[in-house]
């Protein structure tokens, strides 16, 4: 507007006062003036804009009043009252103001402004003068005048620098509202907002200066929602020179723009609507650091609790979901950091996010990985739903991650997500489902090969499954219910864990009871092998074993703690009790104090794993009631998720794992009570747990509970004779195991079964056999006599030599359990209970091992078709030729018979593991490995995995390789923690199998042809199958050991037929391609040998020192071929299921890695490894790999055409070989005369009828006639 001239008094100069009101000089006191000030400003209070004659009378008094000598006062009561009076005069004469030089009313502002920091104390006495003042201004719109001003806005950043500063939470919603009612008026009136003035309002909103005035916060907060529709343009001006233009020195706010962002996102995103497009831009900088900070903004901009910014703005919100894929380590960090709260707060947007999260968390970095589960978890822990099945599935994974740190967050996350909604069921029963698979997965973990996760599993167990602080009822319940509701291997996973737990119990009571004896150099050596044994089950066993050697010396010093520990780990320690010693063992072990103790935390891990938290005497009663409540049909099974008839089964399989971890706290008459109920019970699973378990635990029935005594004895003589083959074979050893006059009890069974045996009535043959072979094992010097008669009488010639029933010629080589016909299955515990019987008397004085070998080899050659009467099913077959190699192994587990198994009688038995029925190779490889990780078997037993190269199933391969790196494992181990002799350490050293193997692969029925080449490519993979885990490692210069193993061997003979050049020259063949193999895969082989290796003499002859054997057996071409390793025609092993003798069946290939989701990581050890009926299929004719039929093909035409036909009429070389062991029927059997040879090894090859071994070729083994065999079996000599 345009400022008026001066205007000028009617008369003269002379200022009028107010009446009343003396001349204000500067000659006057300060008090003076304020009292005549007073009377000033209430004349201009009272003065309206109509007011006329007033407005002239006292116009001079107004151009007085902003003189120098007031503006610049230096009292403040004088200035406070002038600002009033010019606040008035700008009010009154609205709209012309009475002065008129610029500099003037510049001076009037500032002045006007600077005493409005007088707002600030409101206790001041002149707090309502102040208000007045703020009231006038803003209700004037006094500093619109300014606008005309060519310095304007240095007046208003002084005013809103001052408003912005005297604003504190003691000023009342009036002082708040003038103040923005002031602002406003200059934002929204004037020509735009200057980047100075704007500074101003947006410096409040950084958080240091947030922090330091709450108030000034919120006044600039509510002015810019205000002034939103005019404040835009300047606010997206600022941003697009600092982001766009890089034009940091437009304002000192540069650096914090993206502070300012999230601020005025948070305030109104309108303002904002301009600068996101920009945000975009910078999505896209080349900078990292740049690009982390717009992450980190945007981050919080899309996860803010009612952000629309996702579904607005759809390109930003794409462009900012790239950043999960960006090079820069924290841009990923950040991105998978804001996943947690856009969950939480926009679970619409779960669905974009997913896919983005499932490449983090296999991001090569831990720290995204573990944040990605961070992540899920927080969200699922707020609310189940935030997170799809998909977003679990993640974590579910990351438990298998290879760092530790991401696999104990994604175990526990599981757990706590666990506990929350299946424990305590705080969503309901439908998302309780949605996770039960939680409780599976986590047990499964405990068959990872690390100790940390195994003990994360039972702290997780103990904590989040089934929590031990809950009342023993409780627990209890949900124990009962868990194992109920957990799958097969999450229950063997539990069962092992119990196990492991009560393993590491009895080391520590019998490192107690070392204790108690006299100190001794044999008593030192003995503790150090326990605290060895214990450290391993301990967390970083390096440091556990100096822990454990500390903590062992504390328990020899402190006789308390001793006792302490052994009250702990008592078997009548009850739960509470464990508790207590807990503390009291904690105690005694935290001084001195110190802020972290390791030493402690070790050993509160050896606390946690042997304290007995779960299980006692009161815990038992608890589960057995709700046994007793499920079989009468009152407990709450249904409603627990599970039938009544699950709930009994799996309570009994429960308490029977328990007998054999706490057999103590079982002994109660009201428990054996309900386990005899138990035993009258239809299941037969039932009632076999329940002899299981008073076999376990009743000890103490004899002598302490006389009735349960009466009633058990004629419970376990009825199920010995007429129950299930598993219940008779519990009622016999709970006979044997708990009773005094045991020899009386299994006489009154013997007998009257002994006699009641009927080769005509299989069906009923089963249990007695069970019966009769476990009471031979478990009393041999009462039935070792009468069972001799019985096995020459009736289990061989009656049962054995005889097939009185014609098999099911269905074709296959293996049909379900309740397939096989109960003339078979009697034969299978006929076999077993041969071994039983010689295994019970441990001796061969009346050579009944011999004969029972040599029928058991009979069988093997047969094929399983004992008599070759070809009665029998070729399913049926299979199950005797699984039956007689388990036999043979079984047997040499025994000292005393393993000595007189001859080697062929060895071979005929590893063969089993190259079988043609792909079940028979499986079952007999995992009870090869059974027998051997447990050092039963000697050691040429693991020999025999090397033939599992010609395995055509990459499952059975991968198992087999995981049964060797086992198996070598332990031995290894076995032979660091304890002293062997030198023949002992023959027995174990791993390196020493390659002699076993090397005569077993010379005498395998495929190497026929010396010289051939695939034939020596066979040898090389199988030489490679286990030399390839024994070189993994040069320990001790084991590669030069093993390179003067072989070589030693081609200075001997072959034991087995050492006159037989051809034979001999195959074992050196053998020997070569072993040392091509070294040689070529180790560049330290050819060291000196730390030690001489000696050979076995069963399989080799004494080397001939006048004989040096130097000469090379590989052509020249067949060492290219090996080297060069070029591609076979067929595959390694003939067969699958070995090609039988019919024309045209199919020849099986090796599978591919994509023939098998089978992971080679598995733990063959452990019971997670289940028995799979992996079927290789035809691809053509969907044929399964266990059924005998040939492969038919479609022509052109789409006729059928029999691949038999076609092969027969271009006279390719695909006539039938006869089988091995047995000759066609042209040929006279090799049954018929001793001494003929027998032209194979009880297996299976498919191979043109020329390759046969030529006639002069040794012979592997010799049999028997069929009507001969009773002779050789003849017991009664």
């Amino acid at each position: 507007m345009e400022f008026p001239q001066q205007q000028k008094p009617a008369g003269d100069s002379k200022i009028t006062y107010p009446p009343a009101v003396k001349e204000i000089t500067e000659k006057i006191s300060n008090d003076e003036v304020v009292k005549r000030l007073k009377m000033v400003v209430k004349t201009y209070m009272d003065m309206d804009q109509d007011s006329e004659e007033e407005k002239q009378q006292y116009l001079n008094l107004a151009l007085h009043l902003a003189s120098e000598f007031f503006l610049r006062n230096p009292n403040k009561d004088v200035r406070l009252l002038v600002a009033c009076c010019l606040a008035d005069i700008f009010r009154i004469y609205a709209p012309e103001a009475p002065y008129t030089s610029h500099d003037k009313l510049k001076d009037i502002f500032l002045f006007i402004t600077r005493q409005l920091k007088g707002l600030e104390d409101t206790k001041s006495p002149q707090f309502n003068r102040y208000f007045y003042l703020l009231e006038n201004l803003a209700w004037v719109k006094s500093y619109n005048i300014c606008f005309e001003l060519e310095d304007c806005n240095d007046i208003f950043i002084q005013l809103f620098k001052t408003l912005f500063s005297v604003i504190n939470n003691s000023h009342n919603q009036k002082v708040q509202m003038h103040m923005l009612d002031l602002m406003s008026s200059i934002i929204m009136e004037g020509d735009g907002v200057t980047q100075e003035l704007l500074d101003t309002i947006l410096i409040n909103l950084i958080p240091a200066h947030k922090n330091l005035n709450k108030q000034a916060y919120d006044l600039a907060k509510t002015l810019l929602k205000r002034t939103v529709q005019t404040i835009e343009t300047c606010i997206a001006n600022f941003f697009n020179q600092v982001l766009v233009m890089g034009k940091s020195s437009v304002s000192d706010l540069s650096e914090h723009v993206f502070d300012l962002i999230q601020e005025l996102f948070s305030i109104d995103p309108l303002l904002l609507t301009s600068v996101m497009p920009q945000l975009e831009f910078k999505l896209k900088s080349n900078d990292g650091e740049e690009r982390l900070a717009v992450v980190r903004l945007l981050a919080k901009l899309f996860g803010a609790k009612d952000s629309e910014l996702a579904t607005q703005n759809r390109p930003l919100w794409q462009c900012f979901l790239g950043r999960f894929n960006d090079i820069h380590v924290p841009v990923r960090l950040e991105s998978v950091k804001f996943a947690s709260h856009c969950l939480m707060n926009h679970p619409d947007l779960a669905r974009d996010l997913t896919e983005f999260l499932k490449v983090r968390s296999h991001d090569p970095e831990e720290a995204i990985r573990h944040d990605v589960i961070v992540t899920i978890i927080n969200a699922g822990k707020k609310d189940l739903n935030l997170v799809n099945d998909q977003l679990l599935g993640f974590v579910r994974e990351r438990t298998l991650d290879k760092r530790w740190r991401v696999r104990k967050e994604a175990m526990m996350g599981l757990a706590q997500l666990f506990k929350k909604y299946c424990l305590h069921h705080e969503a309901g029963k439908e998302q309780a489902q949605k996770i039960s698979w939680i409780k599976d997965k986590l047990l499964h973990i405990y068959y990872q090969n690390s100790i940390d996760d195994k003990l994360l599993v039972e702290k997780i167990f103990a904590q989040y499954m089934v929590p031990h602080s809950l009342d023993t009822e409780e627990k209890m319940k949900c124990l009962y219910y868990l194992y109920a509701c957990l799958d097969t291997n999450a229950v063997k996973a539990l069962n092992e864990m119990w196990k492991c737990q009560n393993m590491l119990r009895g080391l520590v009571r019998e490192l107690l009871d070392l204790h108690k004896l006299p100190a001794s150099e044999a008593n030192t050596t003995a503790m150090f092998g326990k605290l060895m044994t214990i450290s391993k089950n301990l967390p970083d066993a390096g440091k556990a074993q100096d822990f454990m050697k500390r903590f062992n010396q504390v328990l020899g010093e402190d006789e308390k703690l001793r006792v302490q520990l052994d009250t702990l780990i008592s078997p009548t320690c009850s739960c509470k009790q464990a508790e207590l010693c807990v503390r009291e063992i904690t105690r005694k072990l935290t001084f001195p104090k110190q802020p972290t103790n390791p030493f402690l935390e070790m050993v509160k891990f050896l606390l946690e794993r042997i304290a007995p938290v779960h299980i006692d005497s009161e815990a038992i009663s608890a589960l057995v009631k709700l046994l007793n409540k499920s079989i009468e049909g009152t407990a709450d099974d249904d409603e627990e998720g599970v039938t009544p008839d699950t709930a009994i089964r799996s309570g009994l399989e429960l308490l029977k794992v328990l007998s054999f971890t706490h057999p103590t706290a079982f002994h109660s008459a009201e428990t054996y009570e309900s386990l005899l109920q138990c035993l009258k019970m239809e299941d037969d699973k039932v009632a076999e747990a329940a002899i299981q378990i008073f076999r376990n635990t009743g000890q103490k029935i004899e002598t302490e509970l006389q009735q349960i005594r009466s009633t058990l004895i004629p419970v376990l003589h009825q199920k010995a004779k007429r129950g299930t083959p598993h219940q008779a074979k519990q009622a016999v050893h709970c006979i044997h195991a708990i009773f005094c006059n045991k020899e009386v009890q299994l006489a009154q069974i013997f007998e009257p079964l002994s006699r009641s045996l009927n080769a005509d009535v299989p069906e009923q043959l089963i249990t007695p056999l069970v019966s009769l072979g476990h009471i031979s094992l478990l009393a041999p010097d009462q039935f070792a006599s009468p069972m001799k008669a019985i096995v020459a009488n009736f289990i061989v010639k009656d049962l054995l030599m005889n097939d009185r029933s014609v098999g099911n010629k269905n074709g296959k080589l293996w049909t379900s359990d309740e397939e096989v016909s109960p003339e078979v299955l009697a034969k299978v515990q006929a076999i077993k209970l041969l071994v039983r019987w010689l295994l019970g008397m441990k001796n061969n004085q009346s050579k009944s091992a011999n004969s029972t070998l040599r029928l058991l080899s009979a069988m093997l050659v047969s094929e399983g078709d004992l008599t070759e009467q070809k009665k029998i099913s070729k399913s049926d077959m299979s199950r005797l030729r699984l039956a007689a190699g388990g036999a043979i192994m079984k047997l040499a587990q025994e000292p005393v018979y393993h000595d007189i198994i001859t080697p062929e009688q060895f071979q005929l038995c590893g063969l089993v593991i190259n079988d043609e029925c792909y079940q028979v190779r499986q079952i007999f490889a995992q009870k090869l490995h059974l027998a051997l990780v447990k050092l039963l078997l000697p050691l040429e037993y693991l020999a025999v995995f090397s033939l599992c190269a010609k395995d055509p199933v990459k499952e059975r391969r991968a198992h087999a390789r995981q049964c060797l790196l086992k198996n070598i494992s332990i031995r290894r181990e076995f032979i660091n923690n304890n002293p062997l002799t030198h023949d002992k350490m023959m027995s174990l050293l791993p390196e020493y199998v390659v002699p076993y193997m090397i005569h077993l692969l010379a005498h395998d029925p495929d190497f026929t042809k010396p010289q051939d080449f695939e034939q020596l490519r066979d040898l090389k993979e199988c030489l490679w199958f286990m030399l390839e885990v024994l070189m993994v490692q040069n320990e001790n210069n084991s590669h030069a050991f093993l390179r003067k193993m072989v070589e030693n061997i081609k200075q001997t003979k072959d034991a087995q037929c050492p006159d037989d050049p051809k034979a001999n020259e195959k074992l050196y063949i053998v020997c070569d391609v072993a040392l091509f193999v070294i040689v070529n895969k180790s560049t330290a082989c050819h060291l000196e040998s730390p030690k001489d290796p000696v050979l076995p003499s069963k399989f080799y002859t004494p080397p001939d020192k006048d004989l040096i054997n130097d000469k090379e057996y590989l052509s020249s071409e067949a060492r290219t071929v090996l080297l060069t390793g070029k591609p076979k025609p067929s595959p390694v092993l003939s067969t699958v299921n070995k090609t039988l003798t019919v024309p045209g069946r199919r020849v099986y290939n090796k599978t591919t890695g994509s023939d098998s989701n089978t992971s080679t990581h598995s733990q063959p050890s452990s019971p997670v490894t289940k028995t799979r009926d992996v079927v290789t299929e035809s691809s053509e004719g969907g044929a399964r790999e266990n059924e005998e039929n040939p492969v038919i093909t479609k022509t052109d035409d789409g006729k059928k055409e029999d691949t038999v036909t076609s092969d027969l009429t271009t006279g390719a070389s695909t006539i039938p070989k006869p089988r091995r062991g047995r000759p066609p029927k042209a040929t006279p059997s090799p049954l018929a005369n001793e001494k003929e040879g027998g032209a194979g090894k009880g297996r299976k090859r498919a191979a043109p009828a020329q390759d046969s071994a030529p006639s002069g070729e040794p012979n592997s083994i010799k049999i028997p006639k069929a009507e001969d065999v009773t002779q050789i079996l003849d017991l009664q000599r």
